[in-house]
């Protein structure tokens, strides 16, 4: 009786991807964004993306006359360099500057209005990915449907709110809030708070959903309740996606202009510098060279924020994408 011989199974070198990876359509996709012409290609993207920042960081260092009658691409034959657009948009007087004043405001209402939305967020994605209550779905139906709803359409309700409070049938529910001052940054954190929880609680419920069951199991086993295992076991696993949208949400709040002055009316004791940046040209345009200055001031600490956070925020960004 003869017997076929069975051919040598040949392991792959481990860190090779197989040749059935290789064969298939994402190993094809792989080897074409891996070539050189995509890599040319992602140069040339690079490039013309920076091209327009790189010029006007170059026009935020020339004379006021240079970047009024010259193109910055001119400073490259004959370079001049001043800070005086930098001094007039920080620390000038009138409608020259004061920008210091409006980046601490737009510090003050950015922080709490990213850290509530990452509180409340966290919060509520645990409690309708683990804890079964009579109308969790469509709670969370609601929460899904209300990322549709434009922003411009809550904001005269919600002003109304602020300013006259709830009444029905002649009487008054809830006062109006009358803040003035320093307690004006309420409106504004409550406004910010409000706009950016549906997207925060759908984005961290996918996160929170997907954590192993087993780990809630044995710890309940061990007599944990929800509070500990959200601060122990929940908080932990969901950091990268905390980080993401937590830059997200950072950088929404700090470019914002429409929420901002409407609910702090430019008023330079509470706008931010987005109110400032949107006043700076002038009536007519005649001092719009300070924006360049003015531009950069305001990209410091979102770029400085990305930065630090980049590698947790990638993280956030891949976890969920493959098991394992």
């Amino acid at each position: 009786m003869t017997t076929t011989p069975t051919p040598p199974v040949v392991a792959e070198a481990p860190g090779r991807p197989s040749r059935r990876a290789e064969g298939s359509a994402a190993g094809r996709v792989r080897r074409r964004l891996s070539g050189s012409a995509a890599g040319i290609a992602a140069l040339v993207i690079a490039v013309l993306w920076t091209v327009p920042t790189a010029g006007l960081l170059i026009s935020s260092f020339r004379p006021a006359e240079e970047i009024r009658t010259t193109g910055w691409w001119t400073f490259l034959a004959s370079p001049e360099v001043t800070l005086a657009n930098y001094r007039d948009v920080l620390f000038g007087s009138g409608s020259d500057g004061q920008l210091i004043t409006y980046f601490v405001n737009s510090l003050v209402i950015t922080l709490p209005s990213t850290v509530f939305v990452l509180g409340v967020g966290a919060l509520a994605a645990y409690a309708l990915a683990w804890i079964d209550f009579r109308g969790r779905d469509w709670l969370f139906l609601g929460i899904f449907a209300l990322q549709i709803v434009p922003l411009q359409m809550s904001l005269v309700p919600l002003l109304r709110f602020f300013s006259q409070g709830v009444s029905v049938g002649g009487a008054q529910i809830l006062p109006a809030w009358e803040l003035t001052g320093a307690m004006a940054f309420t409106n504004v954190w409550v406004a910010h708070t409000i706009f950016g929880l549906p997207l925060g609680i759908f984005l961290l419920h996918n996160f929170v959903s997907q954590l192993p069951k087993s780990l809630f199991e044995a710890a309940r086993v061990d007599g944990a309740g929800h509070g500990r295992v959200f601060t122990r076991i929940v908080l932990p696993l969901i950091a990268p996606a905390l980080v993401s949208l937590g830059i997200f949400q950072f950088l929404w709040v700090w470019n914002d202009l429409l929420v901002a002055l409407i609910f702090t009316g430019g008023d330079s004791a509470t706008a931010p510098l987005t109110v400032r940046l949107a006043e700076m040209a002038g009536t007519r345009g005649e001092s719009w060279h300070r924006l360049t200055a003015g531009a950069f001031v305001s990209m410091i600490v979102p770029l400085v924020v990305f930065f630090l956070l980049q590698r947790y925020f990638v993280r956030g960004l891949l976890a969920g994408s493959v098991k394992g």
